[in-house]
């Protein structure tokens, strides 16, 4: 099984990050221990904050982190939870075509945008290891049911975790295991859609 070390890491991140000079390598999936800080948009992601918390210092999720203001779920994803978060980076929503995240953007549209971004949303601490072991008893894939309502279908390929959306685009996990104190981040090279 490959870890999230042998998959290329996206210079870039969602709700994450805090930058320090004392920060540990990225985690290899699966045996990251939730005491260890893994950097992310060139900060620090700190597994005693929150995701916003995290979030609002990555350098590489300043798209994610002003969706998630204009869709009203700032104190959600403050909360308790635990979530598990799918995190597209900057790049990420850049690829998407012209003009959509200034659209989604609009206040009359936050409704669209709380959708979109409740996709990348599933309850629970799904760590690499939960990941594994649900792909591995779903038979070489996991249907994971988001907040939005929809499901992401996770598999192995040869660039690592891809998550798949309902539309059939594919996001691959760029950093994985990024502990926060209500969940979990998994950076993701693109936007998924329900």
């Amino acid at each position: 099984m490959q870890s999230c070390n042998e998959m290329k890491t996206f210079g870039a991140m969602l709700v994450l990050a805090l930058a320090l000079g004392t920060v540990m390598p990225a985690a290899t999936a699966g045996s990251m221990s939730t005491d260890s800080t893994v950097e992310v948009g060139g900060a620090a992601m700190y597994p005693s904050k929150n995701i916003i918390e995290n979030a609002v210092n990555s350098n590489d999720h300043t798209t994610l982190v002003a969706a998630v203001k204009a869709g009203g779920l700032v104190d959600t994803l403050s909360g308790k939870g635990p979530f598990t978060v799918f995190a597209p980076t900057n790049e990420a929503f850049a690829a998407l075509p012209a003009g959509t995240v200034q659209t989604l953007l609009k206040p009359e549209n936050k409704a669209t945008l709380t959708k979109v971004l409740t996709y990348h949303v599933v309850p629970g601490r799904l760590t690499a290891h939960d990941l594994a072991m649900a792909v591995d008893q779903g038979g070489g894939k996991a249907s994971l049911k988001t907040v939005e309502g929809d499901s992401l279908i996770v598999t192995r390929d040869a660039k690592g975790w891809a998550i798949t959306d309902d539309k059939g685009d594919v996001a691959h996990v760029t950093i994985g295991d990024v502990m926060q104190s209500n969940g979990v981040i998994h950076v993701v090279d693109t936007v998924l859609l329900p």
